[in-house]
């Protein structure tokens, strides 16, 4: 009998795939199919004048979401490459070892904490 517990990277790569599934569905859901943030957006009717500012408001959201969501899924995408390269869990800056800990809590990291640190301060 086989008992022999899944490598680290194997679970973190089913949250993974599950988080992608999961945000997919959201985003279908949320846009009622297969129609693009972006498509419901534009959709939003600015004609009338009182109700201008609301669709500008909605329309704005609508392309924050799209941008959020969109990034989201390419961080997703990016953690599932570097599972299949091999290079998961190896900070992209530096070359250490990312802590079992930042991964738990952000899988998708691609720095460890320092370098992270340092790139957010360069902003």
């Amino acid at each position: 009998m086989n008992t022999a517990t899944p490598a680290p990277h194997d679970i973190f790569k089913t949250q993974l795939i599950a988080a992608r599934t999961e945000l997919l569905t959201r985003m279908a859901q949320e846009r009622g199919g297969l129609v693009s943030r972006a498509d419901m957006a534009a959709a939003h009717d600015v004609r009338s004048f009182d109700d201008r500012a609301q669709a500008i408001s909605e329309r704005n959201d609508e392309f924050a979401m799209n941008e959020h969501e969109t990034a989201e899924l390419g961080d997703i995408d990016a953690a599932l490459e570097r599972i299949r390269a091999g290079t998961y869990g190896i900070c992209t800056d530096c070359g250490v070892n990312i802590a079992p800990s930042r991964l738990n809590a952000y899988p998708t990291a691609k720095r460890c904490i320092d370098c992270q640190s340092r790139s957010e301060h360069h902003r």
